[in-house]
C-alpha cells in the first residue's frame, strides 16, 4: 500500500523573490504610461465631445433667437439668470432679462422665456478640479469656443490656436470651434476688417 505523502510548500528562495520583483517592476513599468496615455486620450476625446455638445446647443440657440447669447470677460456664456429674476421691456419695448455668466458643469444652458433646455448642464473640462476650463468668445453675432487637450500628439491640436495663447484656465486653448469667425483671430480684429 502507497502512501501519499502531502509535500509542504517550501518558501520561495532569495533568487526566486528578486526574480519575481524584477517580473512585477517591468509589468508596472510597461502597464502605468500606457494607463496614463490612455486616461488623457480618453479626456481629450471627452472635451471634443464636449465641444460638439456646445457647439449645437449654440446652434439651437441661435435658431430660436437669431442671435448667441455674449460671453462674460473671463469667458463663460452670458445665458443664465438669478433664481426668481423676471424679464422686463427695454426702451423698444422688448422683454429682457439681466444675463449673468453661467457656470461650467453647474448651469443650465437654456431659453429663459420659454424654459426650452439646449444642455442639462453645461459641461466643464475633465480636469476642472486643476483648474483647466473651456473658453467662450462671443459678440453675439460671432462664436469661438476653446479648449486645452493633453495629447499634443493628436492631429486636432491647431497651431493657430495656440499661437494666440489663450487662456483655458491655467492651461493654454488649443483646440477650438467657431461660427461666423476664423479661429486664428480675435472676433473683434475680425469685425475691425470687415468694417463693422
Amino acid at each position: 500500500m502507497h502512501r501519499l505523502e502531502l509535500e509542504i510548500m517550501k518558501p520561495f528562495t532569495k533568487i526566486e523573490r528578486i526574480s519575481l520583483g524584477v517580473i512585477f517592476l517591468i509589468l508596472i513599468a510597461v502597464a502605468v504610461p500606457n494607463f496614463i496615455v490612455s486616461m488623457m486620450k480618453s479626456r481629450d476625446q471627452i472635451r471634443r465631445d464636449d465641444m460638439g455638445s456646445i457647439n449645437h446647443a449654440l446652434d439651437a440657440y441661435l435658431a430660436d433667437f437669431e442671435h448667441l447669447p455674449t460671453s462674460s470677460p473671463d469667458g463663460r456664456i452670458m445665458a443664465c439668470i438669478k433664481p426668481g429674476d423676471i424679464p422686463y421691456k427695454d426702451k423698444t419695448g422688448k422683454l429682457v432679462f439681466d444675463f449673468l455668466p453661467c457656470d461650467w458643469g453647474k448651469d443650465a444652458f437654456k431659453n429663459q422665456f420659454t424654459g426650452k433646455v439646449y444642455l442639462p448642464v453645461l459641461p466643464n473640462d475633465p480636469d476642472y478640479q486643476k483648474g483647466v476650463k473651456y473658453l467662450y468668445l462671443s459678440d453675439g453675432n460671432r462664436f469661438q469656443l476653446f479648449a486645452a487637450e493633453e495629447n499634443r500628439k493628436e492631429v486636432e491640436i491647431d497651431p493657430k490656436i495656440v499661437a494666440r495663447n489663450l487662456p483655458c484656465g491655467i492651461k493654454f486653448c488649443n483646440i477650438g470651434r467657431a461660427y461666423n469667425v476664423p479661429i486664428d483671430i480675435s472676433i473683434e480684429e475680425y469685425n475691425r476688417q470687415l468694417g463693422e
